[in-house]
């Protein structure tokens, strides 16, 4: 019931601050609540984001349902900021060390936390960061170009990820100029430093190709998590695109010409 959901938030909340949890950087959290595997604790009603966390469970039922993953094993902590002054200070304050991001997800000891603030770019924020704590909580590693693709494709609410996306309007306008980014070039990339913009939106079309251009395209990213989730070596999953599909590259190109509604 929601009253037994928000006492077991209350009560986990006194745990993490017991335990050296993340604390709030101008005093007491205002409102807490858990949903699915999240504890949400936040500086303003939650009332206000109810929707948003509804989507949450969702983001969990889709991504099992799209890429096969099994639901988080473990609690993820979501930290939510009245606005980017409270959410820089918090920061400053506990993560100085953390290259600065409008949003994060971190992983320490076993932990995922997310952290994100109020503002224009609230909600896909905390759908593209809460993407990357369900996968890490089942999935002992992601190539980062995949971890990214993934949370962009996801960021958005369900209408808008196959159709309609802020992404498919720019990597059309970025196959005007130059393309999209070879799968091999992305799988290079080691750190979240080396990827440019035009680096996430080449990861977010490599991911909505697979999920979308064929069968035999979205057989390899499937087979390619779940030997993820083994946790043994996987190789590279664009040797795997170009074994099944030959030119994966072209396909690409002719996918994002052909899409429509």
């Amino acid at each position: 019931s929601r009253m037994t959901l928000r006492f077991e938030a209350l009560i986990v909340c006194g745990l993490l601050l017991a335990m050296g949890g993340p604390r709030n950087a101008v005093g007491a959290w205002v409102d807490q609540q858990s949903i699915g595997p999240f504890v949400c604790l936040a500086e303003f009603p939650l009332a206000d984001a109810q929707p948003l966390l509804a989507e949450l469970e969702g983001l969990q039922a889709d991504l099992t349902a799209a890429l096969g993953v099994p639901a988080a094993r473990e609690r993820i902590e979501l930290y939510l900021f009245a606005g980017k002054a409270s959410y820089d200070r918090h920061l400053s304050r506990n993560m100085p060390k953390i290259p600065y991001r409008r949003a994060l997800y971190v992983k320490e000891g076993g932990q995922g936390r997310v952290f994100a603030y109020r503002g224009p770019h609230f909600e896909v924020d905390v759908r593209h960061e809460s993407t990357h704590a369900l996968l890490h909580s089942v999935l002992p590693m992601v190539p980062l170009w995949l971890d990214e693709g993934l949370a962009a494709y996801f960021e958005n609410p369900p209408e808008k990820r196959a159709y309609g996306s802020p992404q498919g309007d720019a990597i059309r306008w970025s196959m005007r100029w130059g393309g999209i980014q070879r799968l091999d070039v992305l799988e290079k990339k080691r750190r979240v430093e080396d990827m440019d913009r035009g680096d996430y939106r080449s990861a977010w079309a490599w991911v909505h190709f697979m999920l979308h251009a064929s069968p035999e395209a979205r057989e390899e990213l499937l087979g390619f998590i779940a030997d993820l989730q083994t946790g043994g070596t996987v190789g590279l999953l664009g040797q795997r695109l170009r074994r099944r599909l030959g030119n994966p590259s072209e396909q690409l190109v002719v996918h994002f010409k052909n899409w429509t509604r």
